[in-house]
């Protein structure tokens, strides 16, 4: 019972430590601060980037690695490295894959090693994860893999974190070896201490972990003859709720809001976070941005038609039915009940679709009314060619340009 009781009082203080300590967030460019791939200014992790075309705010993606049906989740990869190259040629700014667990109909389950093979087909866009839900990993893990990332694509790599299982409950139990799912949760902050520990290397001497390091990691610039490289990544913290907002606020983080998916929240939990916001190294003021659920169309018959996909899909998971995103032909042909139809309406509501002028002036009323520095468009219908239309008709619709070789 001691043994715990001192474990119980070493995290308590960790995390208190970690609420007072605000300036985790990283170390100067490779000069000494200034631009690094992706955009950004000196200290602030590629987050500042100046806006591209006609965009009132940097624009970024979301990608879920949608599998349709009658296709494989292969192709569905195929397609994501697809548009993260066709988003960096066309200037959006970062791109992030998402974890998600036991749904057939998102390939999505590995972020960190899909992360690593976009890494070996862009140059440019930020890279980054929207993100890892930390409960399901021990954290030195997490600072091992993105460490490794961050080798590979040095300045432009995002670790964005939360606090969900990204699955269901009982997959989420397997996940963690454990039935205590609860306890994932309520000792977010203090995981979230501990990585940020292992990214920076520097626990206390006194500490249990003092003598364990994340390799790549700042220990091997402290070696005999180590040169460390100046980078680390940036860390967000994501949530549907209040939450996480709070807690980027205190901490001075970047905070993303998945408006795509609880857009009732949106709003108080922006507010939340700008209200809690302590400056750090990382910040000097409140940075967020939303996930935002969007699709483009030469006109909005056929945008209807592909988001309806997306929507009968989201009807599947909520009842219970998980399974590949629908054809528009399927999505059309079902039957919806009084239940479903008002579930379709109201998620319809949440999603900018239309034209890519209505699509666009979807956008800035959004951006207007939530007053966020960025936004991620995820777009979650069938088939690759149209997702990869929408991208593309979004981009013109702002004015993006074209990158030449």
């Amino acid at each position: 019972m001691a043994d715990q009781q001192g474990e119980q009082n070493r995290r308590q203080d960790e995390q208190g430590e970690q609420a007072g300590r605000p300036d985790r967030g990283g170390h100067p460019g490779p000069d000494g601060g200034g631009a690094r791939p992706g955009g950004g200014g000196p200290g602030d992790h590629g987050l500042h980037a100046a806006p591209r075309g006609s965009a009132p705010i940097p624009l970024s993606v979301l990608d879920l690695a949608t599998v349709g049906s009658g296709l494989t989740a292969a192709q569905a990869l195929r397609t994501t490295v697809e548009l993260a190259r066709l988003t960096e040629r066309r200037g959006f700014h970062r791109f992030w894959v998402a974890e998600h667990h036991s749904m057939p109909g998102v390939a999505s389950s590995s972020p960190a090693v899909i992360l690593a093979h976009l890494a070996a087909h862009t140059e440019r866009i930020r890279l980054g994860s929207g993100g890892v839900m930390l409960p399901n990993h021990a954290p030195l893990v997490i600072a091992e893999q993105f460490g490794t990332l961050e080798a590979l694509a040095p300045g432009r790599v995002d670790l964005g974190l939360g606090r969900a299982p990204g699955t269901d409950g009982a997959t989420a139990a397997a996940l963690r070896r454990t039935d205590r799912l609860n306890e994932g949760a309520d000792d977010f902050p203090q995981q979230l201490a501990e990585l940020l520990r292992f990214l920076d290397d520097d626990f206390p001497d006194s500490h249990r972990y003092a003598r364990i390091h994340a390799v790549p990691g700042p220990v091997q610039g402290t070696v005999p003859g180590g040169v460390q490289s100046a980078d680390r990544p940036s860390v967000w913290l994501l949530g549907s709720s209040g939450f996480s907002a709070r807690l980027a606020g205190a901490l001075g983080l970047p905070f993303s809001f998945a408006h795509h998916f609880s857009a009732a929240n949106t709003l108080p939990a922006l507010d939340l976070y700008r209200q809690s916001f302590r400056p750090s190294a990382v910040l000097d003021r409140p940075y967020a941005s939303i996930g935002v659920s969007a699709f483009a169309a030469e006109d909005e018959k056929e945008a209807r038609r592909q988001v309806l996909t997306g929507a009968l899909a989201m009807v599947r998971l909520r009842t219970g039915r998980p399974g590949l995103v629908p054809t528009p032909e399927e999505a059309e042909a079902h039957r919806f009940n009084a239940i479903e139809e008002d579930f379709v309406s109201g998620w319809l509501t949440n999603v900018v679709y239309g034209t890519p002028d209505e699509v666009r002036e979807g956008l800035d009323a959004l951006i207007k009314r939530t007053g966020v520095d960025e936004i991620k468009i995820t777009s979650n219908a069938h088939g690759p060619e149209a997702r990869l239309r929408s991208y593309e008709l979004i981009a013109d619709a702002y004015d993006l340009p074209t990158a030449t070789a």
